[in-house]
């Protein structure tokens, strides 16, 4: 790509003193046992450093299970440890451990002593280790836990069998993303939240500041600065409004974005934001009061050898461009919260995106469940809540019975409810495709692959405001269409086999011929598209995984289809939808 990017690995919160930690660690793990239980404090750690058993090297952040690691351990693990020395500058500067993510329980000791622990494999953390470095050489001592049996581990498609199966996958154990050391002055930014305002070319952003210094906010576009507040003497909150002199509106397929650069006395924070809003109007889902329709791909973001970690930026970038390519203008980030780099591609590029959690086991029919969900998912809103990118949430994915046991529905209302109190400004998906108890969009999962029943089912929304609630016919009063907007957020799932050496598997019946896979997916398709009630659909998916092959890619992200099929799967996919009309 062309464009300028930043090496943070988080664009969005960027400061310049930082040191990447990534690389050759020492590195030890323990397989699976039975009656494994999560550590209750900081001792199994200490205990386990005190052993000094390290029979691997590893290169993080990669996880133990995947080839670029230099591993490549597959079966169950129940714990994995790092260590690594670094060399620390001791001044007057405050030092922060930031770990981009770990799966699933992670305490972290400094020179022997604790420094934190975080519980949750897909979101960002950081520990202020200050008091525990010296000036020169410093030991960091990794402990991660993970158990995916345990109901009270959520583990998205990682498989809970020993080996992959239909569309769960490769396990991730430990740390997945960059691992780096944070300077930050004494009196700092703590974090911020941007509420842009398209209509009036505004942007407003409340800041959560530790100590008090004269706050300073100033915006830019191409390198001109359009805009500047300052705050004397800021403190705790603060709220700043910024009034641009120039409007560029963020739009799907050109994310037109605005520099913001912050001080806050010593500290220098760089970050940006996009000039869009989002809202619906009865069955349309507007960008800047326009009717967009959402053209997704279902991207699960696997890869072949890094499992939950891309290798470079390249891959990143990658596949946002061949989903563009083929007429898509977004994805649904599924069954897991996407490295904040990929997001920031996204942002760049004007790729619309739903936020996701990886909720799949998780026991959502249980109490207990709320407390382990929300605290997971507010740190997820809280590190992404700026992305432009982001055009609405969806927490939870096919809430089927857990054991035979009925979701818990209070569980649901709960994340819906908090998820709108700490975000108004896009729109909530209970949970995708069912069941359905507090959503503002009613959307469906449908892997008919007869084109005319597909059509008979949807074609009644638009002429008797009937929506086809696919899994009631087994599942009687666990949900019921009430109006909403709609769109088809997972359908196809058409096999076709890249690798005939895997037991492949996909959704419906198999197709003989690359023509026939055209057929079907322009018929699927073009249903959805033609309906005046529909604001876009999602096609599953975008590349095949492992034993999954129904992606319009290979694994490899190669072409599996000659142009004339593409040619034909890119033409409804640009289609003008008859809600765009």
């Amino acid at each position: 790509m062309d464009f300028k990017v930043s090496n943070h690995p988080n664009p969005q919160f960027e400061r310049k003193n930082i040191e990447i930690l990534n690389g050759q660690w020492d590195f030890g793990f323990q397989k699976a046992k039975l009656g494994f239980k999560f550590s209750a404090d900081e001792k199994r750690a200490v205990e386990i450093r005190s052993r000094n058993e390290y029979t691997h090297k590893i290169n993080v952040p990669f996880c133990v299970e995947s080839e670029l690691s230099g591993i490549g351990y597959k079966d169950f693990i129940n714990m994995v440890w790092y260590k690594r020395t670094v060399n620390i500058k001791k001044d007057s500067n405050r030092v922060f451990l930031c770990f981009g993510a770990a799966d699933h329980l992670t305490t972290v000791l400094v020179n022997g002593k604790l420094a934190g622990r975080h519980k949750g494999g897909y979101t960002s953390f950081r520990f202020d280790i200050t008091d525990l470095v010296t000036h020169g050489e410093n030991e960091i001592f990794v402990l991660c836990e993970d158990d995916v049996k345990n109901p009270y581990v959520i583990r998205g498609k990682q498989s809970e069998w020993k080996k992959s199966h239909a569309c769960d996958y490769t396990r991730t154990t430990g740390i997945w993303q960059t691992v780096y050391i944070e300077y930050v002055p004494k009196n700092y930014i703590e974090n911020f939240k941007i509420y842009p305002d398209s209509k009036n070319s505004l942007v407003t952003i409340n800041f959560s500041l530790k100590g008090s210094e004269n706050l300073t906010c100033e915006a830019f576009y191409d390198g001109k600065s359009v805009g500047k507040t300052e705050f004397k003497n800021a403190s705790g909150s603060a709220v700043m409004q910024i009034k641009l002199s120039e409007t560029h509106l963020w739009e799907v397929g050109n994310g037109k974005l605005y520099d913001l650069h912050i001080s806050f006395g010593e500290d220098k924070v760089y970050s940006y934001f996009g000039l869009r809003n989002v809202r619906l109007d009865e069955f349309k889902f507007l960008i800047n009061e326009k009717s967009v329709f959402q053209r997704l791909v279902l991207d699960q973001g696997f890869y072949k050898k890094g499992i939950y970690t891309a290798p470079d930026d390249d891959a990143l970038l990658n596949d946002i461009k061949i989903s563009m390519d083929l007429g898509f203008n977004g994805a649904r980030l599924h069954q897991k919260v996407f490295d904040p780099r990929f997001l920031y591609f996204c942002d760049k590029m004007g790729y619309i995106v739903w936020g996701e959690y990886a909720n799949w086991g998780l026991d959502y029919s249980n109490p207990k469940s709320v407390d382990v969900f929300l605290n997971e998912w507010r740190e997820a809103i809280g590190r992404d809540f700026n992305h432009p990118s982001i055009i609405g949430w969806c927490p939870f994915n096919e809430t089927w019975d857990y054991k035979k046991r009925r979701q818990y529905d209070p569980l649901l209302i709960t994340v819906y409810d908090f998820t709108k109190a700490v975000d108004n400004t896009r729109p909530c998906i209970d949970t995708s495709g069912n069941f359905h108890v507090k959503t503002d969009i009613y959307d469906v999962h449908d892997y008919s692959y007869d084109v005319e029943f597909f059509k008979n089912n949807y074609d009644r929304l638009m002429t008797e405001n009937y929506l086809y609630e696919h899994v009631l016919k087994d599942n009687p009063g666990r949900q019921k269409y009430g109006g909403q907007p709609v769109f088809i957020s997972e359908y196809g799932g058409i096999k076709w086999v890249s690798d005939e050496s895997i037991k492949s598997w996909g959704y419906g019946e198999d197709v003989k011929t690359p023509e026939e896979f055209a057929d079907r997916y322009v018929g699927l398709t073009d249903v959805i598209v033609s309906n005046s009630k529909m604001f876009g659909f999602c096609y599953t998916q975008l590349y095949d995984i492992e034993q999954e092959q129904n992606g319009l890619y290979t694994y490899d992200r190669e072409k599996k289809f000659d142009d004339e099929i593409y040619n034909k799967i890119i033409a409804v996919n640009t289609k003008i939808a008859e809600i765009e009309k």
